[in-house]
Order: structure tokens, then C-alpha cells, then sequence
């Protein structure tokens, strides 16, 4: 089996990246940063997304395993302190895996250029300045007229991070689907939007089309689009999913449960 190790700069993932790697090669399995079969990532939720992207045109070989060094996450499963107890379940691998939906992203640049990006757990479109207008497209048929700050995309493990403060729904792990939340609509006599997240099915799509081409800002995950002319950005459902080594992978609910709300197991 080889083994990435993908650490933050912190003192306390250093020590148990160095500890990591001590271990692994005194049980003889090897350490490949290239093309590994296992990506362990030591720090939180941010650590793991930046390597996701990172090996992103390999999602179909690798498994995730997360390492939390600081707060809980939610794609993390082992404390700093379980280093010999990870060790043991690399040892005993058999490929058991749990895997979880992905945002495909496709935006099309006022220049005609065309670009396809990939979330673990959401995309947005805002304007940078002033209120953004946009035509928002499902399946092709215009939808709606949209007046606000932007719009939030996010998948089901990503429904607990930013859409959820835009006040949308927090989707279960286990559906393959995608909601579109709204930042900040504005609704009155006027302009009326439908005013409440939608979840959107794996054969459908969303449109987004700003009616102004300039100062729009696209984020996927932690990445940023800005000063580029976007024409449209769609999103589905990607026929990718991420993959995590299931020794011991935490119930999303049981995630869910144990960060927003403090109830742990027996409580």
C-alpha cells in the first residue's frame, strides 16, 4: 500500500506527521506522494480540502483518511493522540471505503474560454460590489430573476458549512443531490425570487447567468475566481465521488449531531 501524508505548517500536525511517518515505515509500507492509494491528511477540514484538490485527477484510486489536530471536523476521524490505532487499520487494509457526491462546476468566460471545477463542498457567485442580477436556469428553462448578494451550491456534506449560515437546509450524506441557497435575496413589491433553498435531482442542472458580466466572484471551496469576465457558471451532480477509508468513518448524522448541537453518543 503507499501513503501520503498531507499536513498543514502547525506544530501539532508536524509531530504527527513525523510521527506518521516513522510508524509507517517500521511496518514497511511505503510512502508515495505521487500516486498513492491512501492520502492521510493531518490538521482539519481545510487540510483535507486543499489535498482534494490537490489530487484531484486521482479521486478514483485514492482514499481519504483525516486527521484532526485542533477542532472536530466533519471529514476527520482520528484525534492526534490515535496515531498507533491508524497505524494498525493501514496494516490490516482491506479496502473498505465509504464515498460521498461531488459539484461539477462549469463556467463559460466572456472571452469564450470554458473551464470545469470541482467541489467537495460548495461553489458560490457573488458580486463584488452592489447587488448581483442573474437569470437562474434549471434544466435550460429560465426559473427565476435573481436580486441579491449571490448564490451558495453546495452539496449534502457540504449543506453544513456556508449554506448552512445562508439558512439552508443540511441535506443527509446518503442522497445524491445538490441545493442552491440564497445570499442575502432582495424581495418586495418589485423583485421576488422563491425566496428558499431548492434541491436539485441527479438529472437536473442549474444555470446561473449574470445579467453584468463584471466584477462577479466565483469561489469553489477554498479557491477563488475574480477579474474574469463570467458569461455562466452550471452546476450538477459530477459522476465523481470522494472516497474515505471506512475504519472507522463517523455516521454524518452523528457529525452533524455532535457539532451544531453537543449531544455525543449515550448523552
Amino acid at each position: 500500500m503507499k501513503i501520503s501524508i498531507f499536513s498543514n505548517p502547525g506544530d501539532a500536525s508536524k509531530q504527527v506527521s513525523d510521527a506518521l511517518k516513522a510508524k509507517i515505515k517500521a511496518e514497511k509500507l511505503t510512502l508515495d506522494d505521487e500516486h498513492p492509494d491512501i492520502v492521510i491528511t493531518v490538521g482539519g477540514d481545510g487540510t483535507l480540502l486543499t489535498a482534494f484538490h490537490h489530487f484531484r485527477d486521482q479521486l478514483a484510486t485514492i482514499r481519504f483518511v483525516g486527521i484532526h489536530t485542533g477542532h472536530l471536523g466533519f471529514y476527520t476521524d482520528w484525534r492526534d493522540y490515535e496515531v498507533d490505532e491508524l497505524i494498525d487499520s493501514l496494516a490490516h487494509d482491506n479496502g473498505q471505503s465509504v464515498s460521498y457526491p461531488l459539484l461539477d462546476i462549469f463556467i463559460k468566460y466572456g472571452n469564450g474560454q470554458k473551464e470545469r471545477l470541482l467541489a467537495l463542498n460548495e461553489a458560490t457567485i457573488k458580486k463584488v460590489t452592489g447587488t448581483m442580477l442573474a437569470n437562474v436556469y434549471i434544466k435550460d428553462q429560465l426559473f427565476e430573476v435573481f436580486r441579491g448578494d449571490g448564490l451558495c451550491v453546495s452539496t449534502p456534506t457540504g449543506s453544513t458549512a456556508y449554506n448552512k449560515s445562508t439558512g439552508g437546509a443540511v441535506l443527509s450524506s446518503e442522497l445524491k443531490a445538490i441545493q442552491v441557497s440564497e445570499i442575502a435575496s432582495i424581495n418586495n413589491r418589485v423583485f421576488r425570487t422563491l425566496g428558499s433553498p431548492i434541491v436539485i435531482s441527479p438529472n437536473e442542472w442549474v444555470r446561473v447567468e449574470p445579467v453584468n458580466s463584471d466584477e462577479n466572484l466565483m469561489t469553489c471551496d477554498q479557491m477563488m475566481v475574480e477579474n474574469r469576465l463570467i458569461d455562466s457558471v452550471t452546476f450538477r451532480i459530477s459522476k465523481q465521488r470522494i472516497n474515505f477509508a471506512q475504519y472507522r468513518h463517523t455516521q454524518f448524522w452523528k457529525r452533524v449531531s455532535e457539532s451544531f448541537i453537543g449531544v455525543k453518543p449515550n448523552d
